[in-house]
């Protein structure tokens, strides 16, 4: 379904909830409701305000609030945990898969936590220390535990029996995984090989030895690239002695990818992608608020270096009517290259062997359009103020600007990574402060030897 016939859908859900919920019985809601996905139901609780979510939770059947809590956001699975008895919360957790498991159990409740892993037995409880062990933005963490994994000394018809014995294997499982008697990994044994070669075939004879393997404390970023471009389905994840732990789906991967887009769209706000839509006001203030006030800090040193050309501005108030298109320029210039070195660095298309080429190109296009729009802005002020003085002042600031702005927007968020931060959060709010600070100074500065 095309993105945006799926976003009017998701809408229409929307707005057909809230008006079930103003007109209708709370009947015909749960009937609604418990029609839907798991991850639909989580996207319209992250849609709708406090009350009328509170409303649809509890109509929700208990066999799918662990379903539906492993979707929602960190902020709102929070809230409703909280909401939730610990009976709820281990009927709930003893629902999910182990991996699903491992990226909530440690917001549950002490006390729910002992009931769930005592309620395991040994194999799933030993699965889940594998996977809680790795940090949750590596292989390791994304792994579900649920590979198929057969011996290479068998035929094929011994595998055949042995899934048929099974009556199921995991969703997308595209391959088995081919073991020793100590759980090394020896290669993969696609499904389509499986059911295409003689039921005589030796396991070893068929199984691709050369198969993508990927150590468990890869991380997500890397294990989402090379998804991408060997157009995996799913992935053997491996210790550091070459055992088997578990897979990487390609449905994993999706999740990863989203949400790296999530936090670079909302990092340069200086919001969490985590964070709940309709949280309560004052905790969103909150949050919101140490961004509004670095960024406060930043114009103050604008409005500190504008303060030191007053005498010149009051002489001349063409200049008061000019300085917000130099600031605009560089600006606006600044954050494309910064937006298209932000997304390099998170491709993994930059680094120090092609850097400083980015760098030199980024100068170029820098020059070319300040000499363009140079050109323009110096023509337009003359024609506005009667005064070539002006024009080739702010020309020249403009120039000097976008120059400035393309260097910045290359080498901060470079420098950012290479100080171990995260190149979106804080990049936007430096830039426009060089942008500002550089191309008021440049323009009053000019002014101020030229026209006084």
């Amino acid at each position: 379904m095309p993105e945006s016939a799926e976003r009017e859908k998701r809408q229409q859900r929307l707005d057909q909830f809230s008006q079930a919920l103003e007109h209708d019985t709370l009947a015909n809601v749960r009937g609604m409701l418990n029609h839907l996905h798991p991850a639909e139901i989580a996207h319209l609780l992250e849609s709708l305000p406090h009350h009328e979510r509170s409303l649809l939770w509890d109509l929700l059947d208990a066999e799918v609030n662990g379903d539906v809590l492993l979707h929602v956001n960190d902020d709102l699975r929070a809230s409703l945990i909280g909401e939730m008895d610990a009976d709820e919360l281990v009927a709930a957790a003893e629902g999910m898969e182990t991996d699903d498991l491992a990226d909530i159990l440690l917001e549950l409740p002490s006390a729910v936590i002992d009931e769930v892993l005592q309620a395991m037995d040994e194999q799933n409880r030993h699965r889940l220390e594998s996977v809680m062990s790795y940090p949750e933005d590596t292989a390791g963490g994304l792994m579900n535990v649920d590979a198929v994994t057969v011996r290479p000394d068998v035929t094929l018809d011994v595998v055949l029996r042995y899934l048929r014995l099974r009556g199921e294997i995991p969703e997308t499982t595209d391959a088995l995984f081919v073991v020793d008697r100590d759980d090394r990994y020896l290669g993969q044994l696609p499904l389509t090989v499986l059911l295409t070669q003689l039921p005589v075939k030796m396991v070893r004879d068929v199984m691709l030895s050369e198969g993508e393997s990927i150590s468990a404390t890869t991380s997500a970023t890397e294990v989402a690239g090379l998804f991408e471009h060997r157009d995996l389905v799913s992935a053997p994840v491996l210790d550091e002695n070459h055992r088997l732990l578990g897979r990487i789906t390609i449905d994993d991967v999706v999740d990863v990818i989203r949400d790296e887009a999530d936090h670079s769209m909302m990092s340069m706000a200086g919001l969490d992608e985590e964070s709940d839509m309709f949280a309560p006001a004052t905790v969103s203030a909150r949050q919101r608020g140490v961004w509004l006030g670095l960024n406060l800090a930043t114009a103050l040193l604008a409005s500190w270096v504008i303060g030191l050309f007053d005498a010149t501005i009051e002489q001349v108030v063409a200049l008061a009517v000019l300085m917000p298109i130099v600031a605009s320029m560089g600006g606006i210039a600044g954050s494309q290259t910064l937006t298209l070195v932000i997304r390099g660095i998170a491709l993994g298309q930059i680094g120090r062997a092609n850097a400083r080429k980015l760098l030199m190109k980024e100068i170029t296009i820098g020059i070319l359009n300040g000499a363009l729009w140079a050109v323009v802005v110096a023509a337009v002020a003359i024609l506005w103020f009667g005064n070539y003085q002006i024009g080739w002042i702010i020309g020249a600031a403009i120039i000097v600007n976008l120059l400035v702005a393309a260097v910045a927007g290359a080498c901060i968020p470079l420098f950012l990574k290479k100080m171990g931060a995260d190149p979106a959060l804080g990049g936007g709010v430096i830039l426009t402060t060089v942008t500002d600070v550089v191309g008021f100074f440049v323009f009053l500065g000019l002014a101020s030897l030229v026209l006084l």
